[in-house]
């Protein structure tokens, strides 16, 4: 019987070009003359939208930090480093998006496209809190990757991480999602990654995370725990979190986070004492609210149980900070909260601050 369904499957493949897992997740094409599974077609359509990017900066390295405590500082000339990788989201304005670690220290970026082609591109602005940022070249003749919907991603969707590790030259790995929502990896302040065993090797930082149709689901930016017996684990920001914060970037050319005034926490044996709890919230407490910020002038009050931003459930003080990360200044945070059993809405504005303090 199995043979007897591969048989068919086969004879499907062949005949549409594709073998459908499901709705979402196309397995390899069959090519017509071998009759092998490849995944050639999708990327010929997706590679020469990843970027090589490289970087000239002043950064001294640790040898050149070496000196006596009373010498002055020798001059460091530009030196150009291997950086990572980027990928081109609108050919007509030449915009490219990657992983801020990759530009924040660049005096000169130069971007290589597959074709061989080296362009001088132009910071347009980045969010080391996120590690995002937006790079720009001169629009010509640009390819550019269809950009999917991450929310969609579910875990054993097979994925592929594109890039160009330790300069050898654009490089693909495969894999499946092996995670989502991973808010503690301890990487960046706002996090909800993509978990991936896809490799994820140095200079793959801000390539491109995609799925089976060629759709750009995530932005590659971390490889970690691997050794020699371990192949580690992969995260990539999904492209829903990584496009909303590039949006603000191409709009604004800054990341303005603002100011809502209020101090959460998960629950504990010491806060169920404190706010008198009968049972322990799933949710977020919210332990502090800053006197005249826009969650007092809203309402809300120490005790409230966060259950739901914009209308959507929250599940943890660490993905709440992340959703309240992507919050700017004049948007308004919607929190729907329980207290004393009944359920409230608050609407806040957020209002400016100074960069880097906590919300």
């Amino acid at each position: 019987m199995s043979r007897i369904l591969e048989a068919g499957a086969l004879s499907l493949a062949l005949a549409t070009g594709v073998v459908a897992a499901n709705a979402s997740v196309p397995l390899p094409a069959i090519q017509q003359a071998s009759g092998m599974p490849t995944l050639a077609p999708v990327l010929k359509k997706i590679m020469p939208a990843v970027v090589s990017i490289a970087i000239k900066s002043r950064t001294p390295d640790a040898t050149t930090q070496r000196r006596a405590r009373d010498a002055k500082p020798a001059a460091v000339d530009q030196q150009v480093r291997a950086a990572g990788s980027g990928v081109v989201i609108d050919a007509n304005q030449g915009l490219i998006i990657t992983n801020n670690h990759v530009v924040d220290r660049a005096e000169e970026i130069t971007v290589q496209l597959a074709d061989g082609r080296e362009l001088v591109a132009k910071l347009v602005g980045g969010d080391a809190d996120t590690d995002v940022a937006v790079i720009k070249v001169p629009a010509e003749n640009l390819a550019e990757i269809v950009i999917g919907n991450s929310d969609q991603v579910e875990v054993g969707d097979f994925v592929l991480a594109i890039g160009n590790p330790f300069l050898i030259g654009q490089t693909v790995t495969s894999g499946i999602v092996s995670g989502l929502n991973r808010t503690n990896v301890g990487i960046e302040r706002y996090e909800n990654f993509i978990q991936t065993d896809a490799a994820i090797y140095p200079g793959n930082s801000g390539g491109a995370l995609v799925n089976l149709r060629g759709d750009l689901i995530g932005i590659n930016t971390a490889f970690i725990g691997a050794t020699n017996s371990n192949p580690g684990m992969g995260f990539a920001i999904p492209i829903n979190m990584a496009r909303i914060v590039a949006d603000h970037i191409m709009e604004t050319g800054d990341v303005r986070r603002g100011k809502l005034g209020i101090t959460f926490e998960d629950s504990t044996p010491a806060l169920l004492r404190e706010f008198k709890f009968a049972t322990a919230p799933t949710t977020p407490i919210i332990t502090k609210i800053d006197p005249g910020s826009p969650a007092d002038l809203a309402g809300l009050k120490a005790g409230d149980v966060v259950t739901d931003l914009a209308a959507t459930p929250v599940r943890d003080t660490a993905q709440l900070r992340s959703r309240l990360g992507l919050l700017w200044v004049g948007d308004t945070a919607e929190l729907t909260v329980m207290r004393n059993g009944k359920q409230a809405v608050f609407r806040a504005t957020i209002v400016d601050q100074q960069r880097g303090k906590a919300k």
